[in-house]
């Protein structure tokens, strides 16, 4: 059986199948590009919903066109940074796998009830990404302890809720944006579904590698269909004054600043943090698959602990990086770990070359301007199919699940606690302490893991018949 993680000190073509060893540059450098687009819009989409949502801290204010505009250059900064770090650790922060990290959706419903609250703003949220990633890190360093309670099934019910958690966010998104005056508009949801459609037709027509690319072929075509409306008076669906004003206020370069410089510096408050440290909880629970795919689907090997404890440490102190440049929570991308097992693409340093590319991007704000300018519909008809799809994952992980009278029960009750939760009239909770109406009352995700996870602890698991 070939060593796909040999060391090898020679340039070679056929590296790009093994995890150590250099590749030319000629190369690399098209093979990293392709990773950075299968995950480019997907690491912005998740900074303009909850930037573009999220007001400014005592006075309710939202944030300007150029401040989302500097967010957006940071995720793509982070992205690559933390992504470096998995490939290349630095003491144990770093698994050594070809994992590629990006901005993550899982947060998307505590950030946004966070980043809305007028006590907490803006400026609570990113207090809470920077304490929630250093926790996370630390949990993440502790895996040996606590990784066998971590059942498969509990993975399961987390994805599935997160798809589910998603599903309002994707179609607000497609009907222009949730209370946007022209929510509901023809133009809205015609743009949104002919993205929708160009999306599902690429993935079907482009071969090979490259249907991976479809999220990025619907964006643009949509894009496009959006400027010829605006541009022809049919409806005003772009600001194109946001790249142009960039362009003036902020210029074609500029370094990421971090957040203790700008006027919007990070508040901590308690009941922010207890209500995003459940939801690190739970990406370290997908992270934990994600690494875990990796090492089964191309190295064809079970997953080490210092790998798993490396990939964790990552996911949460590179959130701490990213929060004190303003920035939301990063994670493993699931679409990449894909990439990786369709094409046998591991190589580290091919890899390495797709986290160059996203560093080098984010040092040009017209960049993240033109994104900036994205029409909510254009981007809903592209995340309600990636939405849907982190739920299909989910249901592929509970598939592998051994299906008794325990994991029934345990299923059930998790999803009609945690989700039923979230569909009550009132606040459940009204008589507790408000961070627990806060964490869980809106938080589909939160309640099912917390559910699950206590249901694994008690319920018996059941005899097998040659155990009797």
């Amino acid at each position: 059986m070939e060593n796909k993680e040999e060391l090898i000190t020679t340039v070679s073509e056929e590296n790009i199948y093994k995890l150590n060893g250099r590749v030319p540059l000629a190369k690399a450098i098209p093979f990293g590009l392709q990773h950075v687009l299968a995950m480019f819009v997907s690491n912005l989409a998740p900074v303009l919903i909850v930037c573009g949502a999220a007001v400014v801290r005592g006075t309710g204010e939202s944030l300007t066109a150029v401040e989302i505009t500097r967010l957006l250059q940071c995720a793509m900064f982070v992205a690559g940074i933390g992504t470096c770090l998995q490939l290349y650790p630095i003491w144990k922060v770093g698994s050594k796998l070809p994992i590629v990290m990006g901005v993550s959706f899982t947060f998307l419903g505590s950030l946004l009830m966070i980043c809305t609250n007028p006590d907490l703003g803006y400026e609570g949220m990113v207090g809470a990404v920077i304490l929630g990633g250093i926790f996370e890190g630390l949990v993440g360093l502790s895996a040996k302890y606590w990784k066998r309670y971590l059942t498969p099934v509990v993975s399961a019910c987390v994805v599935i809720a997160i798809g589910l958690s998603l599903l309002p966010v994707g179609m607000n998104s497609w009907g222009g944006g949730s209370g946007a005056e022209t929510f509901g508009s023809w133009y809205h949801l015609l743009v949104g579904a002919f993205t929708l459609v160009v999306c599902l037709v690429s993935r079907y027509l482009l071969k090979g590698v490259y249907k991976n690319l479809n999220i990025l072929v619907g964006l643009i075509l949509g894009y496009i269909l959006a400027g010829i409306f605006t541009i022809a008076g049919i409806a005003p669906m772009i600001d194109f004054s946001g790249i142009t004003k960039t362009i003036g206020e902020v210029g074609f370069f500029s370094i990421p600043r971090l957040v203790f410089l700008t006027s919007h510096k990070p508040v901590f408050d308690i009941g922010a943090f207890f209500t995003i440290a459940i939801v690190f909880l739970v990406s370290a629970a997908e992270t934990t698959g994600a690494t875990t795919a990796v090492c089964t689907g191309t190295l064809g090997r079970d997953i080490k602990i210092e790998e798993l404890q490396g990939s964790l440490a990552v996911d949460g102190f590179s959130s701490t990086i990213s929060g004190c440049f303003g920035c939301l929570p990063l994670t493993s991308f699931s679409q990449n770990v894909g990439l990786v097992t369709m094409t046998g693409v591991i190589n580290r340093f091919t890899i390495l070359m797709g986290a160059m590319i996203l560093i080098l991007a984010s040092l040009f704000p017209p960049l993240g301007a033109f994104f900036n300018s994205l029409p909510q519909s254009v981007l809903g008809g592209c995340t309600v199919m990636m939405f849907g799809s982190i739920m299909y994952e989910g249901m592929k992980m509970l598939k592998e699940c051994e299906f008794d009278d325990r994991t029934m029960i345990l299923v059930s009750l998790a999803f009609c606690i945690g989700v039923g939760l979230t569909q009550t009239d009132g606040n459940f909770f009204a008589a507790f302490p408000q961070a627990v109406g806060d964490i869980f009352n809106g938080n589909a995700v939160a309640g099912v893991f917390v559910v699950s996870l206590l249901l694994s602890f008690i319920l018996p698991r059941e005899k097998k018949e040659s155990e009797n």
